[in-house]
């Protein structure tokens, strides 16, 4: 029987932080890593295959150095994308990035059509959408990753503000990735204990406002970079998910097709995750407050969607 295979495209900091915890924990059999500087991929891709003979796994690192190395690949995850360089608008990033993803996505028709793809490029929310127009594939194997980091970075600060309970909080988070995020204090909890018992609604709130700007936070400290160990443990999560069919339920980005009101659209929603990808989307019920948060979530990445067709990129 064919052993599994990750292709993962971008070999940056996001990337090769995937690629090694995939290498790690023996999720598959076969890691690919594919960047446009193909000599700093093999250098990764040389030290992380020494690692796992160190932890004495079986999982192979190599380098896909012509696009056909990447077929057969069972998921394909991009974190292929374009920092925001002086100068740069916000609307020359997007489409920017929306060039890169559409490059990207044509070499994955060609040879991974069977692939679910997990998107991490951002704008992640736009990025999944382009994803799936350009693919053709079903929406349940196009999916964006953000809803588990943006869990975690919640349930870290919950435990900040609390001082217990480490491993044992359940943060949920649906909606866009970015500001307009829609933490979700109603159905968070402290080892099952509702997060309204434990927190009043003034530090439930700053805890939700720091989530929100939770990336931002990382990008102060560190100057020069992103966060890349938090995004990419919660990319490999999805990742194992699919390849061990688990169905576990994970809030991660999907075309929406009427659920919650909307359609033609990529927001983040609670869903199972399986070897057939989104095998299944939760609607769950949101109060006035939170539905008013989500609308605004949605009408942001409608917005950026405007822009690409307003530059005729879907043309």
């Amino acid at each position: 029987m064919r052993g599994k295979k990750v292709t993962i495209v971008g070999a940056g900091n996001v990337g090769a932080t995937v690629a090694y915890i995939l290498a790690m924990n023996g999720a598959c059999h076969h890691v690919v890593l594919k960047d446009r500087n193909t000599e700093i991929a093999k250098g990764k891709a040389l030290d992380m295959s020494q690692a796992a003979n160190a932890a004495r796994m079986h999982t192979i690192v190599s380098v896909a150095e012509q696009p056909e190395d990447i077929a057969d690949s069972d998921v394909v995850v991009i974190t292929a994308g374009s920092p925001r360089l002086p100068g740069m608008s916000r609307d020359d990033l997007l489409m920017t990035n929306a060039e890169i993803t559409k490059h990207v996505i044509q070499d994955i028709k060609l040879y991974a059509p069977h692939s679910i793809i997990v998107m991490v490029s951002n704008p992640l929310d736009v990025m999944t959408y382009v994803a799936f127009k350009e693919s053709g594939f079903p929406r349940e194997r196009v999916l964006g990753m953000a809803g588990i980091l943006d869990s975690a970075r919640m349930a870290h600060f919950i435990y900040e503000k609390i001082g217990y309970g480490a491993g044992q909080i359940r943060a949920s988070v649906m909606g866009g990735h970015g500001d307009d995020m829609v933490p979700l204090p109603k159905f968070s909890t402290v080892a099952g204990v509702p997060l309204s018992d434990v927190l009043s609604p003034e530090e439930i709130e700053d805890v939700v406002d720091r989530t929100k700007h939770g990336g931002a936070e990382i990008v102060g400290y560190l100057k020069t970079g992103s966060a890349y160990y938090a995004p990419a443990k919660s990319t490999a999560i999805m990742v194992e998910a699919i390849l061990k069919d688990t169905k576990q339920i994970h809030p991660c980005a999907v075309y929406l097709d009427g659920e919650y009101g909307y359609k033609d659209v990529v927001s983040g929603v609670p869903l199972v995750l399986g070897a057939g990808g989104a095998e299944k989307i939760f609607e769950m019920t949101l109060n006035e407050d939170q539905e008013v948060r989500f609308a605004k979530s949605v009408t942001s990445v409608k917005n950026m969607i405007e822009v690409l067709g307003k530059n005729n990129f879907f043309a």
